[in-house]
């Protein structure tokens, strides 16, 4: 199968909002998608912003050196955007030809990363010019192969969709639970009632400046457990090739909660025995890179993922419980909005937000009894079991589509 220069198959589109018609602007995010812009554009002149249409691809080549990518994307969602000028829009010259989702499927493999990083050696930046971006090349096979590869690349994406949708669905009814034994006081009292509604008893708590029941507690989370640090693994030893060894860092951890194993560190380094993660193990990143602090103090539980060893990266936090049943209460504790405030409101730094053992473990939480903690604890282990499994068919579900991409180098015409 012969290989054709990105330059021969694509053409540049130049087309401007002159006549401001187009108002939905989009940005271009280092993953490789488009997003709404969060730009303030209050007073600028949209008539020069460029017009992206369906099937036209918009890239940055500021960069690609330092970020080690280089973003490109495709537009499917909508119809019609504006992006700002300082994107090249491109689009295929033939489709019968190339298929711009198969060049999209090309432009995700991380060899093209690589390639591209390999180029870009214009100035202190890392820019790729855009002729060296042209003479890269790709094979193109038949449009009917690439059609079948297409397909079979949607056909995961949309597993991994349905599969976070599940996440999410089981994550909110978790959260729903919590929520009406440890925020409402509606846990089953002796006689199976809602507590609070059926008339129990209770005390007015000073610290918290509400009502709590009758027994229950305040404390801090440091008297219940412990964070320990992650270990400082040797930055010569991290790869970007998959290995047998993943480093569970900050990166990992979702806005939304959770794992992310879509964009690992991969480690080829010798194993600290001390710093191996087990299943259902509770951690917490203590750093956020963006100045938003989205993911700081998120908690996650490690899944079961058999064929690979998790290792306990610096600036991720292992909860380490006094008694093992409090680590689903502790989970869902940190996925409240108090918690979240707490975190951020006490973080440290401003382009890297930190939060640490000590910080972590000083927020104060209500204790319930231990006889309420082990029934909950029966009714919500099926639930968050539940979700591990997803997590763990989700990272095999990316290893899959990581294997399709490979794949594309070898593909007969």
């Amino acid at each position: 199968m012969s290989y054709r220069k990105i330059g021969d198959l694509i053409q540049l589109v130049d087309v401007r909002n002159k006549d401001l018609s187009i108002t939905h602007l989009v940005g271009l995010t280092i993953n490789k998608k488009f997003i709404p812009s969060v730009a303030n554009t209050i007073g600028t002149d949209m008539s020069n912003y460029k017009i992206i249409r369906k099937n036209q691809f918009a890239c940055s080549t500021m960069q690609v050196r330092r970020d080690k990518k280089m973003p490109v994307a495709l537009l499917k969602q909508l119809d019609v955007a504006i992006i700002s000028q300082a994107y090249p829009v491109f689009e295929v010259i033939d489709e019968k030809e190339l298929l711009p989702e198969y060049l999209m499927l090309w432009f995700s493999r991380s060899e093209f990363d690589r390639e591209a990083c390999f180029h870009a050696v214009g100035g202190v930046r890392g820019s790729l010019e855009w002729e060296d971006f042209c003479n890269m090349e790709l094979p193109i096979p038949s449009i009917e192969k690439q059609r079948k590869i297409v397909a079979q690349y949607q056909a995961v994406a949309n597993k991994i969709k349905v599969n976070e949708q599940i996440c999410e669905k089981l994550e909110a009814t978790a959260q729903t639970l919590y929520k009406q034994w440890f925020v409402d006081f509606e846990f089953p009292n002796e006689e199976g009632k809602p507590y609070k509604s059926s008339g129990g008893k209770m005390v007015w708590n000073e610290e918290l400046e509400k009502e709590i029941p009758e027994g229950w507690e305040v404390k801090k989370i440091n008297s219940i457990a412990k964070v320990k640090h992650g270990y400082a693994f040797l930055g010569e030893d991290f790869s970007e090739v998959e290995t047998e060894k993943v480093l569970v860092s900050p990166g990992n951890f979702k806005i939304s909660g959770g794992f992310n194993f879509e964009k690992n560190k991969f480690y080829t380094g010798k194993t600290n025995e001390n710093y191996i993660l087990k299943e259902k193990d509770l951690v917490v990143n203590m750093t956020d890179l963006s100045k938003a602090g989205d993911t700081l103090g998120n908690t996650a539980f490690i899944p079961n993922i058999s064929f690979k060893i998790l290792l306990h990266n610096q600036r991720v936090g292992l909860f380490c419980f006094n008694e093992n049943f409090y680590n689903y209460y502790v989970y869902l504790l940190t996925q409240t909005k108090e918690y979240k405030h707490y975190i951020l409101g006490t973080a440290t730094g401003t382009t890297v937000r930190h939060t640490s053992p000590d910080r972590i473990c000083d927020y104060d939480f209500v204790k319930p009894s231990k006889n309420i903690l082990i029934t909950f604890n029966n009714i919500i282990e099926p639930i968050l079991n539940k979700i591990g499994l997803q997590i763990s068919i989700k990272y095999k579900l990316f290893q899959l589509q990581s294997l399709l991409l490979s794949r594309l180098a070898t593909l007969e015409g």
